[in-house]
């Protein structure tokens, strides 16, 4: 897994963070040389902390540090144990958002999932159906235009609107909360499914690093796992589909946005997917940020603003153009997780995400809290 960034990447500056056996907790951590560095001090404790400063890349790269050992090393070591170094997610305070359905190829996946009520086996002649006469008309069209007010209206007359279409052309976007806070699962860790699905894949996207005040700092990848068999039953079951325990995964580390990488990489990225499950089956895929509907910048309004605030900052994941139909095992019901995946997140400049897929119950529990992590870094008196 150390193979998580190239020599390219190596260059960026890279915020993160590490279970360190010496401290006994978290560690805020950057990439110098090949080598983890650790950042941790009073005056930036935590991730979050750096993240609301006026110039974080710049404080990462002029902060001294100190050497806690090889990216190798510690990228390979067993995730969980915490009688050895390894890396955790690269957020610790901030709040866990996520947009969706901001591509017009999964916004139609998203109406098949409701039309077929969580059931795969309807999948294709409903794709078939649904693909014909609304597929090709949302590509070009503009969230919250009058060109969409009149396909809505013209979708309306042949019974084809939906809540998911509401949200993907009409003015409002969909922003939801993914996870809770410290609950994230980082490179290398398990990822988890609820028991009861039975039709679910995984979600390449783009996670933004937003501060309190609104402002874009950095940039990770994520994957958002999706049950799709739950959120088709009933879109009042979202909470249930999306917020479980090792639902969501973020990383590998942030990259700060500097000189060498900053938003416009993230409008142009190319996001790469591979799952490789144990009975040999292999998936791949892809999503550009070329395709979003909404650009990142009027997502994070959306989310952040007069009308909500978030005094730690946020992560936004920003949704996906990934909506797998490849089958797996019966013809026409496409694709769904199996015990044992392993699923590889890409994209030039952000680094691998890898994790392998588990039941949510059989993942490690989430134990270590917000007031876990105030006790812990006051014990190391690293509170001011």
């Amino acid at each position: 897994m150390a193979s998580f960034l190239t020599e390219d990447e190596m260059s960026g500056t890279w915020l993160g963070r590490v279970w360190l056996r010496d401290a006994g907790g978290p560690c805020v951590v950057t990439i110098r040389n090949g080598d983890v560095v650790d950042l941790t001090n009073k005056l930036a404790p935590t991730v979050r902390d750096i993240c609301e400063m006026d110039d974080p890349a710049g404080y990462v790269k002029s902060t001294k540090g100190r050497v806690v050992g090889p990216l190798v090393a510690i990228g390979d070591a067993p995730v969980g144990d915490t009688d050895c170094d390894h890396f955790l997610s690269p957020c610790d305070l901030q709040a866990i958002k996520a947009c969706g359905v901001t591509f017009a190829n999964s916004m139609v996946e998203r109406v098949i999932e409701e039309r077929a009520a969580g059931d795969s086996s309807l999948a294709q002649s409903i794709r078939e159906k649904v693909g014909a006469i609304i597929g090709s008309s949302l590509n070009d069209v503009r969230p919250g235009s009058e060109e969409a007010a009149r396909l809505k209206q013209a979708l309306i007359k042949e019974d084809l609107w939906s809540q998911y279409l509401e949200v993907g052309i009409g003015p409002d976007a969909e922003v939801f909360s993914k996870a809770q806070v410290l609950s994230s699962v980082g490179p290398g860790a398990d990822i988890g499914l609820h028991p009861v699905s039975n039709w679910n894949n995984p979600e390449p996207e783009v996670v933004l690093v937003v501060s309190s005040r609104g402002r874009i700092t950095g940039a990770t990848l994520g994957n958002d796992v999706n049950l799709r068999d739950v959120e088709g039953r009933s879109a009042l079951l979202l909470s249930k589909a999306k917020d479980n325990n090792a639902s969501a995964a973020i990383g590998p580390m942030i990259r700060l946005f500097d000189k060498s990488y900053g938003l416009n990489d993230v409008r142009q990225a190319e996001l790469t997917l591979r799952v490789q499950g144990k009975d040999g089956f292999v998936l791949e895929g892809h999503s550009s940020m070329r395709e979003i509907s909404r650009d990142p910048e009027q997502l994070v309004a959306q989310t952040i603003g007069p009308h909500h605030q978030y005094p730690d900052g946020l992560m936004l994941y920003l949704g996906t153009l990934f909506a797998p139909t490849e089958d797996r095992d019966v013809p026409g019901e496409g694709f769904t997780h199996k015990i044992g995946d392993r699923v590889a997140i890409s994209a030039p400049g952000l680094g691998t995400l890898h994790n392998k897929v588990h039941l949510s119950p059989n993942c490690a529990a989430w134990t270590f809290g917000a007031s876990h992590l105030m006790r812990n870094l006051a014990l190391r008196g690293l509170l001011q």
